[in-house]
């Protein structure tokens, strides 16, 4: 029996508000059961220099989490005048999982950065960045064609994620805290609409796992991302 009396391949009920900010050209607040993500994405008319006169457009990603968004309280690294090795790894995922379903050249020679902040953690706050993140671009690039900026849709694949993970023996979906401190295999699957892989991240947290469970958390991936899909294409309809 899971914690939260789940069923093993049962997401945690998720709900995408969109247009939650006024001035974000795009924006979501994604709730993944008591993980809360704000998103907003931006469209700026400029890249970054290594790109600049290559037509090329871009998608990046800044991830924070908000002081008291865990049980404790936790000092804002700009406090502390860096951020932390975890932030910046989470961040660097979000971006260049996005990009996977952006096409660049449709985009154009603009970027758009798009914020991540951790209002409530309950686990599986990277996945529900990147699935948010997706929302908040999409809102935005749905503006860029509504003026006709941009003639060919940049976005050709929906991008989500979900956490899976072996938990006192089973396979299991969709990760909360409790499950996750004590998971023996922690796994995060980023993955197209089409059902694409874009990365895979796995871990044994306390014991090792064999082919065989691999392929099972996989099938629990390609299922619960299919299920968040369905909610992103709910929310930016």
């Amino acid at each position: 029996m899971r914690p939260s009396g789940r069923e093993l391949n049962e997401l945690r009920p998720v709900t995408i508000e969109p247009g939650f900010t006024r001035h974000a050209e795009g924006s979501c607040l994604i709730k993944v059961g008591d993980t809360q993500v704000l998103c907003t994405a931006t469209i700026e008319e400029r890249v970054p220099p290594f790109i600049k006169g290559s037509g090329l457009g871009w998608v990046t990603a800044e991830y924070g989490m908000l002081p008291r968004a865990t049980n404790t309280r936790m000092r804002r690294e700009a406090a502390a005048g860096k951020q932390g090795g975890r932030t910046v790894e989470i961040q660097r995922l979000i971006g260049r999982a996005l990009r996977a379903g952006v096409d660049r050249v449709a985009l154009g020679e603009r970027q758009s950065p798009v914020d991540c902040d951790v209002i409530q953690a309950d686990g599986g706050t990277r996945c529900a960045s990147i699935t948010g993140g997706w929302v908040a671009l999409r809102l935005a690039v749905n503006k860029l064609m509504k003026t006709g900026e941009v003639i060919s849709d940049p976005l050709v694949d929906p991008v989500a994620a979900v956490s899976c993970g072996i938990y006192a023996g089973q396979p299991v979906l969709d990760l909360d805290y409790p499950e996750d401190s004590e998971a023996g295999v922690d796994g995060n699957f980023i993955i197209t609409g089409s059902g694409k892989l874009i990365e895979v991240q796995m871990s044994a947290e306390g014991s090792v796992f064999s082919r065989d469970q691999m392929n099972t958390l996989l099938d629990l991936a390609e299922k619960g991302v299919g299920e968040l899909v369905a909610a992103q294409k709910a929310a930016t309809a």
